[in-house]
């Protein structure tokens, strides 16, 4: 899946494509979305949940450029 829509958050990006993703406090707190991810994206607060190289947590960033979620 690609996304490439800044106007968002990636998580509401995924669900409006149809994906299928756990999601829970949207604060960036729990991890249930964390996802791997490919790309460049801005938090719009600082995650609380621990991410590993290549992890985004969807809820609480959205995408600079095209994002490609793996």
């Amino acid at each position: 899946m690609v996304i490439t829509d800044q106007s968002v958050t990636v998580l509401e990006a995924m669900l409006s494509q149809g994906a299928d993703i756990e999601s829970q406090c949207r604060n960036g707190f729990c991890g249930a979305c964390k996802t791997c991810a490919s790309g460049e994206v801005k938090y719009l607060k600082e995650p609380l949940g621990y991410l590993a190289k290549g992890e985004i947590l969807p809820c609480v960033c959205v995408a600079q450029g095209e994002l490609t979620i793996n």
